[in-house]
């Protein structure tokens, strides 16, 4: 199996100008005066306690990454997920459906992704579906509100993943929306089965090959992880101060099973949403204390929706047409379910 490795190369800086090392001292900082400033106290212990949360899904997330960045031809991607076929989006959805990493673990995924030629609308779909729509939080989704709510929250999901990937595919296709340079020409008489038996047989299976694809994948994660984790980090800091300062109360007085009680939801939802999995007990929490499942759906896709660390990465990886139009597509989409969940549960 041979394998391909284009990431690009980035102009070496001064270890203490780099943006991880930068807000990572910045975080630290805090945490360290929480010894001596009581006041932070909430602050170091919600930082701690979501960093417990996403390093796992995080770190599979950029391992994965490095395998595709090393091992995945740009002609595979590009191949399944770079054509302007509605099934492409339905390909994209069903990717992410199957995947197990939270949201921030599924953003470096989908940012290699599309570095190997997947088009802006399938990234876009696979994001939306990964966070909530897939297996295990749909097994936990269902143990906190039940068969009906449970299914009725992932199938919304799904189709919201489907309608706003097919809109981007329709701005793709106008020229509204850049195409994505990374895709390579798409052969129809390609056989991705056949070239991948090529592949394989073609492998050497030698301890030196072996030590050289770790080096491959690893440097393919490293080179992700400089994208992605600064971002990741100003989310983190930014869902901790929410967390640790604004009263429990306000969610359970302001988030009625109304318009009104939506839009605070969703504006709660942009500020806190960092991992689904732990977003997810939040959730339930609106649900035990305002019967409104509705209200939970919206906190639920909503912080993926609008999350600025999405947001900021498609902004500097995608482009900036996409990142603004993620927020106006989907979240009046979210919105109506919400309104119909409201209507059913």
């Amino acid at each position: 199996m041979s394998h391909e490795h284009d990431c690009c190369q980035h102009k070496k800086q001064p270890w203490y100008r780099n943006k991880i090392f930068i807000v990572t001292v910045i975080l630290a900082g805090l945490c360290i005066l929480a010894g001596v400033v009581p006041a932070l106290v909430p602050f170091r212990d919600n930082l701690i306690e979501y960093t417990r949360l996403i390093w796992i899904p995080m770190a599979i997330g950029l391992a994965l990454g490095g395998v595709i960045d090393y091992y995945v031809p740009r002609e595979y991607v590009s191949h399944v997920l770079a054509s302007h076929q509605k099934t492409t989006v339905f390909r994209a959805v069903i990717l992410g459906f199957f995947m197990s990493a939270c949201s921030h673990g599924i953003l470096a995924l989908a940012i290699q992704l599309y570095k190997k030629g997947a088009s802006t609308a399938a990234v876009i779909a696979f994001l939306l579906a990964s966070p909530w729509a897939n297996l295990p939080l749909t097994i936990l989704l269902i143990g906190f509100f039940g068969v009906g709510g449970g299914v009725f929250i992932i199938m919304s999901a799904l189709v919201i993943a489907v309608v706003t990937g097919v809109i981007f595919q329709v701005m793709e296709s106008t020229g509204y929306i850049a195409h994505n340079e990374n895709s390579s020409a798409r052969d129809e008489k390609f056989s991705l089965a056949a070239d991948f038996r090529q592949r394989f047989n073609n492998y050497h299976w030698t301890a030196a090959q072996l030590r050289r694809d770790v080096k491959g994948v690893w440097k393919g994660s490293v080179e992700l992880g400089d994208m992605v984790l600064w971002w990741i980090l100003i989310g983190m800091g930014l869902a901790s101060l929410a967390g640790a300062y604004v009263p429990t109360e306000i969610f359970q007085k302001y988030m009625g099973p109304d318009l009104p009680g939506m839009g605070v939801t969703l504006a709660f939802a942009t500020v806190i949403e960092v991992c689904s999995e732990g977003t997810a007990p939040v959730a339930f929490e609106i649900f035990n204390q305002t019967g409104a499942i509705g209200n939970s759906l919206v906190f639920l896709m909503a912080g993926v929706a609008t999350d600025y660390t999405e947001i900021g990465l498609l902004w500097t990886n995608v482009g900036r047409k996409p990142a603004v139009l993620l927020p106006l597509i989907t979240v009046p989409q979210i919105l109506l379910w919400g309104a119909v969940a409201n209507l059913l549960f």
